[in-house]
């Protein structure tokens, strides 16, 4: 596996788990084992040579297009820990957190604060939706506001909830992302909400990028499909937050 990633340059899951005849919960797991003996380094979705010293970070279009089945069952799931009608809900950028929205019921009154662009445009213009679009610079990878002035307008907030992605979570490093200023965001919004929740396929769990923006104890749900290991959910949930298999 480890001699086929070098060659390629970079595999996703899925295709080291075709590849194989194997499920993509043994690749996660051989992938993990791999990178603590320093032969592969694991990234979104996949792993690259230990040997890459790029940071890698997938543009919102290729996430969307990654495990969109498990995306859709956590974004459902999700909707569960929605405040009550009135409610005020900030929304991180992402594939997940972007389905999310998409699925947020009509007749459920909420006042929403986003840093996300593309997710302020789908939520525009909905009558039960007072929405708010944070400040700040664009990055093109994410299509989010980033910045000191997003940290300044985050800093002024408090929200009954806070739904965030992530790029990598794991017990001992947390969630994180690769990128300072996406990782300072999203930082603030966890500061930000009396509920902390975090929505992410299982292909995320186990990988870990550069920056940590957050520790599980301060995580309050984790939203998951059931690709996760019952040994990693047991490790999670002793370490804090509840985890939701959806």
């Amino acid at each position: 596996m480890a001699q086929l990633v070098t060659e390629r340059g970079r595999l996703s899951v899925n295709e080291i788990s075709e590849r194989f005849d194997v499920t993509t919960e043994t690749v996660r797991r051989d992938l993990s084992v791999l990178e603590r003996i320093g032969l592969v380094r694991r990234v979104h979705g996949g792993a690259v040579p230990a040997s890459s010293l790029a940071v890698i970070e997938s543009g919102l279009g290729e996430r969307d297009q990654a495990n969109t089945a498990e995306k859709e069952r956590v974004a459902k799931a999700a909707l569960e820990q929605l405040p009550p009608a009135g409610g005020t809900v900030l929304l991180d950028a992402g594939s997940t957190t972007g389905r999310f929205a998409q699925l947020l019921p009509r007749d459920h009154r909420l006042t929403i604060v986003t840093h996300a662009v593309p997710i302020a445009a789908r939520l525009a213009g909905q009558p039960n939706i007072d929405l708010h679009l944070l400040p700040g610079r664009v990055r093109s990878t994410t299509q989010a506001a980033v910045g000191a002035d997003t940290i300044t307008a985050l800093e002024r907030l408090r929200v009954d909830v806070a739904f965030l992605g992530t790029n990598g979570i794991t017990a001992d490093h947390g969630l994180s992302t690769p990128d300072h200023d996406e990782a300072a965001a999203k930082r603030a919004m966890v500061g930000a909400a009396r509920l902390v929740v975090c929505l992410t396929d299982s292909s995320k769990v186990g990988a870990e990028a550069a920056i940590r923006f957050a520790t599980l104890e301060q995580v309050d749900v984790l939203v998951t499909d059931d690709g996760m290991a019952s040994g990693d959910r047991e490790t999670f949930e002793a370490a804090g937050p509840q985890v939701v298999i959806a």
